[in-house]
């Protein structure tokens, strides 16, 4: 082998050399200057305290994914999981108490045990499998519905009732189950109260019995009951907006999630976890303010 083709061989190889490292150099330099765009070059107690400063101010960071308030992300789906929320809940609440007040009245009745039975029944399916279930047979096989759910849009109550007719049917399946459940258990403690067995004895009729004695004293139970139930909507509406794809702010977070967006996932979390706060404190409140022994204290 000649000179000449030495000489083009080391080239070859100089130059690749040179030029891996250069990549090299110029990775390094992009990964640490995102690194400091980032704040990762700070210590660690630096940065929570930077971003719970942020957090006080409504400014939780910036998107990785695409450079965006993480603020505007949360603030453009954060309307629509309320409304998903709040029709829910409406939906729900009523239904639950109805059936879980009438079972405790009918305790022990061929109504009561059939109710009991479905609610167990009801309370083991998860999520999913009643929103997959719903999509083959409302979406698939009758076409009544729409597979995926629609972002409320315009004033047409029956274009959103529609669009949101499954999220909603998949959510207050269970929490319909396990509300009414815990109604029931709450009324039937308070129906063994002596004051309720006094009523009884004088003549009371069942339902003024209820109505009058029971259930004004059980109303701390029965809120108690309404916040841990609804707590489950929290955890049911990541499952329903990601099989819907519903642009809710659950279903941010499962993206952000799979695309490693930390300052995303950390916002949302923070407000799944101040909804439930929310929710428990409330019913505290209430089992404080109906108890007869603290308010005459």
């Amino acid at each position: 082998m000649n000179t000449v083709i030495w000489k083009l061989l080391l080239t070859r190889l100089a130059t690749a050399a040179g030029t891996l490292l250069f990549v090299a150099t110029t990775v390094f330099v992009i990964t640490s200057m995102l690194r400091s765009a980032m704040g990762l070059d700070r210590p660690p107690l630096e940065r929570f305290l930077s971003w719970l400063g942020g957090l006080m101010v409504g400014n939780p960071g910036v998107s990785l994914v695409n450079g965006l308030p993480v603020a505007t992300l949360i603030g453009e789906r954060l309307s629509n999981s309320l409304v998903l929320a709040a029709i829910t809940a409406a939906v729900s609440v009523p239904v639950a108490l109805l059936i879980g007040i009438s079972s405790a009245m009918l305790r022990g009745s061929l109504y009561d045990r059939v109710v009991g039975a479905a609610t167990i029944f009801v309370v083991s399916v998860p999520e999913f499998l009643v929103a997959s279930l719903a999509v083959l047979v409302f979406a698939v096989k009758l076409r009544w519905l729409p597979a995926l759910a629609q972002a409320p849009q315009g004033h047409d109550l029956l274009d959103l009732m529609r669009g949101l007719a499954m999220p909603i049917v998949t959510l207050s399946f269970v929490i319909v189950a396990q509300m009414a459940r815990m109604t029931r258990a709450a009324l039937i403690d308070t129906l063994s109260a002596p004051y309720v067995e006094m009523a009884r004895l004088k003549g009371a009729r069942p339902i003024r019995i209820v109505l009058t004695h029971a259930l004004p004293n059980a109303i701390g139970p029965i809120a108690n009951a309404v916040a841990l139930s609804l707590s489950f909507l929290l955890g049911g509406v990541i499952i329903v907006e990601t099989i819907f794809n519903y642009p809710g702010i659950a279903k941010l977070m499962v993206d952000g999630v799979a695309t490693r967006d930390f300052p995303v996932v950390q916002a949302c979390a923070l407000i799944f976890c101040a909804g439930y706060l929310l929710l428990v404190m409330l019913a505290d409140i209430a089992a404080i303010l109906s108890n007869p022994r603290l308010r005459h204290q």
